[in-house]
């Protein structure tokens, strides 16, 4: 008899782990007999979440939209691999780390190099499989035996080899610029890791003379005058 209130905790929990179990989101005809040998692939690597947090609305709708289109190629014969991962977010997962030292009343200059990387990897498997436990719970069809975290031997091989050669080709180069500079972590930081806050500025007037004008000017006004200068 079907009970008169729907618990779709207990309904979903249940289907994903016949869903796992099955091998039905596995890739390769070699692990899933539904796929047949020389199928045509189709891949998608997931947006690595990061590991210093929870998955919010923005990553259900993309995965959602990752899902359909990973599904949706299955079902039509491809081999379809949904590849999953975890950035590890350095300099994020380093603050979170160093706030944990400091309520020990300690830093990571106490611990040394070796045993602070080896507390930032503990503190990485006792996070990611929270985030990767909400990705189940949406339903993620991802072949989980081939899940990859970002500092993974292979992978930083990897991102080493293509940065020498973006490198050589003259892609990457060293330049002066205005940045978002962290004065505890000796760093520069992207805009997303910046906390905005509003505060009273002050208008700086600049004259410029006019060439052939003695006595004559052009101000212009400004807040940020290290712009102007140089």
């Amino acid at each position: 008899m079907m009970d008169k209130t729907y618990h779709p905790a207990e309904v979903e929990t249940r289907l994903y782990k016949q869903w796992e179990e099955s091998g039905a989101f596995a890739s390769g005809a070699d692990r899933n007999p539904a796929i047949a040998p020389g199928a045509k692939p189709y891949t998608i690597v997931i947006p690595p979440p990061n590991v210093t947090g929870s998955l919010h609305m923005g990553h259900a709708l993309n995965n959602t939209l990752q899902d359909i289109l990973t599904r949706y190629n299955r079902m039509r014969g491809r081999d379809a691999l949904w590849q999953p991962g975890m950035d590890h977010a350095g300099i994020a997962t380093q603050m979170v780390v160093e706030r944990q030292l400091a309520e020990e009343g300690k830093t990571r200059h106490d611990l040394g190099r070796d045993a602070f990387i080896d507390r930032v990897w503990q503190w990485k498997d006792e996070s990611g499989g929270a985030i990767t436990e909400q990705l189940r719970r949406l339903g993620s069809s991802c072949d989980w035996e081939r899940e990859r975290f970002t500092m993974d031997d292979g992978l930083s091989e990897a991102v080493r080899k293509v940065f020498v050669t973006l490198h050589k080709e003259g892609l990457v180069y060293r330049d002066k610029r205005l940045v978002n500079w962290d004065p505890k972590l000796h760093t520069a930081i992207s805009d997303l890791e910046v906390e905005q806050r509003e505060t009273n500025g002050h208008m700086w007037h600049f004259r410029y003379p006019v060439e052939g004008e003695p006595g004559r000017f052009i101000t212009v006004a400004t807040t940020r005058p290290e712009t102007m200068l140089g």
